[in-house]
This record gives C-alpha cells, sequence and structure tokens, in this order.
C-alpha cells in the first residue's frame, strides 16, 4: 500500500491523458521509495523496465539491457554492442506493442553511464529522434544518484536540453507522513515513539518497513542497527557509494560537519578535510546539498562568501555519534543508551534537526505560510576573550519585518524553564540585536517536544510550539 505521495501519484497518473509523448525524471536518495511509487502507479502499464546494475562495466550492463528485453516478451533481439544498439531495439520492441499509453521505466540510469558508455547521447537518440515524435510513450528514469539526474539531465544543455517535461524530487517523508505509514501497519507508536524513530532514522520509508509491532521503538532501533545480524548495519558505507562515484570526499566533508553543531564555513572545511580542489569542492558541497545531507546559509549581515555549510541528515548523525569506528554492543543496546547523558546531548541536536527539516510546519503554526522568509542558525564568536559568545538554534528572518528568534529544546517530558535560563535567552536576544545590526522587530519562540512546564518564567515567552506542531 502507497503511503503518502499523494500528489505526485497524481502527477504521474495524469501523463496518461496527455497527448503526447512523456519524458519524466525521479530523483531522490536510496531507499526513499522512488521504484515503489512508479510500480504502484503504473503496475500493468509498464511495457519494459530494466535496472542498471552498480559497479558493473558497459559490457555486463549492456547484457543486462538484453536480458530486460527478453524479459519484457521480445524475441529475435538483434546484436547489442553499444548503448545506440541497446535503443534502437528498445524502439523495435515497443513498436510491436499495442494499446495507449506505453510506460517505460529505467532504474538506477546513473549505475549504467560507465566511462566512455556514451549512454546520454544514446538516451538523447531515442528520445528527440524517436519517442518524442510518438503520442503513445512515457519515458521514465530514475537514480539515487540525484548529482548525476541534475547534471546530466535536468541541466544537461546538449541534446536532452529542456526535453523533460516533468521532473519529481521525491523527498524524504515527514513526521506526518511517518505516522500515516505506522498507523497503517498497526505499529501501536505514539506521537514521542515516531519522533525519536525519526530522529535516528528520518523519514525514509526502507528503513520504517524494518519495524516489528511486537517490540518497542528502542528495542526496534537496537535490533536494526546494533545486533550481528542487523539488516541497516552496514547501511551508511552503502548509502554514499550509491550516490557517488569515488564517496570517500565526501565522506570526508560530512565527518568534518559532523563535528561543529553550527556548521563551517567553506575554508574551514578545507582546512579539516585538506580538500583545497577549488571548483570540484563547490561542486561536492552542491551535490551534498541536493541530495538533501547539508543545508547552506549565511546570517544577516553577511555576504555570500561566507556561506555555513550544515549536516542535517538524521541518519548520519545518528551514525557518527553511536556506530563510527564501534564493533561490539551488548544485548539491547538502545535501551541501556537512551537513558545515558550521551543520548541526551544527541538528541537535543537530533530534536533540532528535525524542526530545520519541517519549516513549513513551523511557519503553519504561525500564520506565515505565505510570508517570505530565510531559516537560518546564528553565532557570535567575541573577538574579546572577556565577552561571552553566544548561539541562537533557528532564526526566522521574515519579509514582514519580524525576526523569530527560536530556542529548540527536548526532553522527555515537559520542559521547567528556570530563572538563569529565561534570563540566558533575553541576553541571547540582547546580543542579537547588537551585533546584527538588525532593525526588524524580534520575537522570542521555543520549540520543545512536550510543552513549557508551567511556571512564571515560562510565562514570558510568547509563542511556544512543540512537537504536535511538526505532525501537521
Amino acid at each position: 500500500m502507497l503511503i503518502g505521495r499523494e500528489q505526485q501519484q497524481q502527477l504521474l497518473l495524469s501523463l496518461l491523458d496527455k497527448d503526447d509523448s512523456q519524458f519524466v525524471a525521479i530523483y531522490g536518495r536510496r531507499r526513499v521509495g522512488k521504484t515503489y511509487l512508479i510500480r504502484e502507479t503504473y503496475n500493468t502499464r509498464i511495457v519494459f523496465q530494466h535496472t542498471g546494475l552498480q559497479k558493473v562495466d558497459k559490457k555486463g550492463q549492456l547484457k543486462e539491457f538484453k536480458r530486460s528485453l527478453q524479459n519484457a516478451g521480445m524475441s529475435n533481439i538483434p546484436h547489442i554492442s553499444d548503448w545506440s544498439d541497446a535503443f534502437f531495439a528498445l524502439e523495435q520492441f515497443l513498436q510491436t506493442r499495442s494499446g495507449e499509453k506505453k510506460v517505460v521505466f529505467i532504474d538506477e540510469l546513473p549505475w549504467m553511464d560507465t566511462p566512455k558508455s556514451n549512454l546520454v547521447s544514446a538516451l538523447d537518440h531515442f528520445w528527440n529522434s524517436w519517442a518524442s515524435a510518438r503520442k503513445d510513450i512515457i519515458l521514465i528514469i530514475c537514480g539515487s544518484a540525484t548529482s548525476w539526474i541534475i547534471s546530466k539531465i535536468v541541466k544537461n544543455y546538449g541534446g536532452l536540453h529542456n526535453r523533460l517535461t516533468r521532473q519529481i524530487y521525491l523527498e524524504p517523508f515527514t513526521l506526518r507522513e511517518c505516522e500515516k505509514y505506522a498507523i497503517a501497519n498497526n505499529l501501536g507508536m505514539s506521537r514521542r515513539n515516531i519522533l525519536d524513530t525519526y530522529m535516528v532514522m528520518g523519514g525514509i520509508p526502507y528503513y520504517w518497513q524494518f519495524l516489528q509491532k511486537e517490540y518497542s521503538p528502542a528495542q526496534n532501533i537496537s535490533r536494526l542497527f546494533f545486533e550481528k545480524s542487523s539488516p541497516l548495519r552496514g547501511e551508511f558505507n552503502a548509502l554514499y557509494a550509491s550516490l557517488f562515484r569515488n564517496p570517500q570526499p565526501y565522506i570526508a566533508i560530512i565527518t568534518a560537519l559532523g563535528t561543529k553543531k553550527a556548521g563551517m564555513m567553506r575554508s574551514e572545511i578545507i582546512k579539516a578535510t585538506g580538500l583545497n580542489i577549488g571548483g570540484k569542492l563547490t561542486t561536492m558541497l552542491e551535490e551534498l546539498e541536493e541530495c538533501d545531507f547539508i543545508r547552506s546559509f549565511y546570517s544577516i549581515g553577511k555576504q555570500k562568501k561566507d556561506v555555513l555549510y550544515q549536516l542535517i541528515d538524521n541518519f548520519t548523525l545518528f551514525y557518527f555519534k553511536f556506530l563510527v569506528n564501534k564493533h561490539t554492543f551488548g544485548e539491547n543496546y538502545w535501551s541501556q543508551m537512551i537513558i545515558k547523558p550521551q543520548y541526551n546531548a544527541w538528541s537535543g541536536l537530533a530534536f533540532e534537526r528535525v524542526c530545520f527539516q519541517h519549516i513549513e510546519q513551523i511557519k503553519s503554526a504561525l500564520g506565515i505560510s505565505g510570508i517570505i522568509s530565510n531559516v537560518f542558525s546564528w553565532q557570535y564568536r567575541p573577538k574579546d576573550d572577556n565577552e561571552t559568545g553566544t548561539q541562537i538554534d533557528m532564526l526566522i528572518d521574515r519579509d514582514d519585518q519580524v525576526i523569530n528568534v527560536c530556542e529548540i529544546k527536548y526532553s522527555q517530558g515537559e520542559y521547567e524553564l528556570t530563572e538563569n535560563y529565561e534570563r540566558a535567552l533575553q541576553n541571547k536576544i540582547s546580543t542579537f540585536i547588537t551585533h546584527s545590526g538588525t532593525k526588524k522587530g524580534v520575537s522570542l519562540m521555543m520549540i520543545t517536544a512536550f510543552g513549557l512546564k508551567k511556571n512564571k518564567f515560562a510565562n514570558n515567552i510568547p509563542i511556544q510550539l512543540t512537537m504536535d506542531n511538526l505532525f501537521a
């Protein structure tokens, strides 16, 4: 059963009624549900489907393509020595198929683009010289290597320039969609259970399918990541290897960013990684951002050259904190870990990242969905050792001349605001106004999991959101 994805499925189904052929690119990170969406939507309408093979040379890719033609029902397949031959054979096969719209689904296309394969030019010729001239073809290409799809297809300035009729970037599930999934699969999870699981795995449907209702959320996490036969124990390396041909530099960048909560400037990344490689580093950072592993932003008064890069991927943050360079774990490791201080430190950062992933829900709760805004973190690093620095978890800089200063706190129950902490929050606002130079109105808000415990200090926080607002 397909959970969520209503808009994407509606768009795909509408293509069946178009009067001309359609060329669609669907991309998104590994395990996000791209293939499942296509198969569930089109089902028997798919007359040909093929999946590229990871780390297989051109000869092996062509052999597998020929096998896909055979599986689709083509007999007397001509000799295939290159991709031009392969797509010509596909043309011949499709001409034998009667009926209305015929869906051609090529999955993991980036893996098929081996060195000197000329795959893209052959695809270009297939579409421009044959398929686009017909009225009955829906060509869908798909791939986890988001950066490849964007650079080679979406932003192609050769024969495929502006040839796509649709492109769909499939994002991870939101908290709300994960809740729908949990309900549909009778997992018996409360919103707190869902939030805690989301902080570990994010909204990747493939990960969620391993959850079993007979186990508690903590037991499920132990089963998935910390036991010897855990199905997701090696997911980190597989994830980055599926996205990038040479994953090591990307992992180096991610590793460096994992050490700095507030993010790093380009110069700091170069110093930490040694990747002083000019434009290539820029491309790598763009690709990591396109895959939703990092976000870039620059604060008030800063120029674009002062952009900060921040790691926001839930699973990667979890991996660096609890799995990297560790090989043995006791039974029910996660159940024991969630009562320790290091869990508290990680969960605070993880909850903060979940909030950044649900900006639209936060803006909706504030009633500012229609107002243009920029969202970022902010920190002040004093040059004078006698002065105290400060850091703000989230700022929403709005075009209606208001800035929301957001303090984000995760706790197991209602968060109790003390006199000292409330004073520290007011000092943060004063420091921000002084050193940012903003002339806008500044409004303090807090986002917590279960709300603030009622006391006289909590009354001084004008806007209070909880995890329920993130589920909207």
